[in-house]
């Protein structure tokens, strides 16, 4: 759920300030860009040479720059307004008592009361400043803000005294960012199974029947999902080095029959089943158990058709949403209408070869979706990552809302 976020991290002057290099890297190994703000007080706790070097970025602690004695201004609105999350570790009693007072005097402090994006808290104090009721006051004032709280632990304090006030460990603070993201995603508890590339249909060992399809459009639509909170079982033919979010299940297939047994096995438990994979329509009536040779000027090839995936499931589904694919080369709406019928479909998504936005392999897509009323969306030529934004907001509007 971090890959790609914008993480502003704030550091205040507590002991467990040490810990916050650990979090930075934990962030940047889990894909997001970490940008450090601290109190000016929290340099003493850990150096931001330490924690520039970690995020690859300028720690900004002061709103002007004095070096050479020429004054440039950091400017925190605009720093508000690039994060995706903010993140105060640690939150000492001071600072989050500002906070719910909204006092701005330091540059964290201000950044802090230009955020558009969620904040996350996580306090470290010993144990009676954590019980006071004036701190407690603070925790209930933020939250009533909307901003998030992660508990601090239990264990020894830098007093000596155990109980709770410890900052939470940084594998913790990641683990409840991930949860909470995740718990409040538009599909969170919802299972996606989507399709994609080509099926090879062997003729003999070393030849078989395939098309063009790269899989990109396929992969798109279960990076979307993933990145939206749902459970996403991807079923693939054979693509070639196209990059998966981490919570996507991948099943590797050859043929349709093969991607038939792997759909069928996934449809029962799945919510929204997108069927976005070029199978191929037709297969040898008999695959040759060795290679075919070259001895005669021409040779014939039987052809059978194979089963088609989008009907088979059309056929058997109870509450499930199934969405089609329809490439077509001419009368492209009319064709996409009679197959969404057909195949029982709530949705199909059109795509024609007379137009040059849409070729095999591109990473531009144009698309028309279309429903079972007649009614349909034409979209502009976009990237398959915009065309995969597009369609799955599509289904959110009209089977998750």
């Amino acid at each position: 759920m971090l890959s790609g976020k914008k993480i502003l991290l704030g550091i205040t002057a507590g002991i467990a300030a040490y810990k916050t290099a650990s979090l930075v890297r934990l962030l940047v190994k889990s894909g997001a860009e970490v940008r450090v703000v601290m109190t000016p007080d929290a340099k003493a706790f850990v150096t931001p040479l330490t924690l520039s070097t970690l995020s690859e970025h300028p720690v900004l602690s002061s709103f002007t720059e004095t070096e050479d004695d020429q004054g440039v201004w950091n400017n925190h609105v605009t720093l508000g307004l690039w994060a995706d999350l903010f993140v105060l570790a640690p939150a000492t009693a001071n600072t989050l008592s500002k906070m719910a007072q909204g006092t701005s005097d330091n540059f964290l402090l201000a950044t802090y009361l230009s955020l558009k994006c969620p904040v996350y808290f996580a306090p470290a104090m010993d144990l009676d400043m954590y019980a006071h009721p004036a701190t407690q006051a603070s925790f209930e004032r933020l939250q009533h803000f909307g901003n998030v709280m992660i508990p601090a632990e239990y264990g020894e304090l830098a007093s000596g005294l155990v109980g709770q006030g410890r900052m939470a460990e940084p594998e913790n603070i990641v683990s409840f960012i991930e949860k909470d993201l995740i718990s409040k995603a538009p599909l969170y508890q919802q299972h996606y199974l989507i399709t994609a590339g080509p099926t090879f249909e062997p003729i003999d060992p070393v030849r078989y029947i395939g098309n063009f399809s790269s899989g990109k459009m396929g992969y798109a639509l279960a990076n979307r999902a993933a990145r939206l909170g749902a459970k996403v079982t991807l079923v693939s033919g054979p693509t070639k080095d196209l990059a998966l979010h981490p919570n996507v299940k991948k099943i590797d297939v050859l043929t349709g029959a093969d991607m038939l047994a792997a759909v069928a096995a996934e449809f029962d438990s799945c919510n929204v089943a997108i069927l976005c994979a070029a199978v191929a329509d037709f297969k040898p009536k008999e695959q040759a158990q060795q290679k075919i040779k070259n001895k005669e000027d021409s040779w014939s090839l039987t052809l059978t058709t194979t089963t088609d995936i989008a009907q088979a499931l059309g056929q058997r589904k109870k509450k499930q949403y199934l969405v089609g694919f329809a490439l077509e080369t001419q009368d492209g709406l009319e064709n996409a209408k009679m197959k969404l019928k057909k195949k029982n479909l709530d949705i199909i998504v059109l795509n024609s070869l007379e137009d040059q936005a849409v070729a095999f392999g591109a990473d531009t897509n144009k698309v028309t979706i279309v429903e079972p009323n007649g009614d349909h969306i034409a979209y502009p030529a976009k990237q398959k990552t915009e065309v995969a934004a597009d369609i799955i907001d599509f289904i959110i509007q009209k089977y998750h809302a």
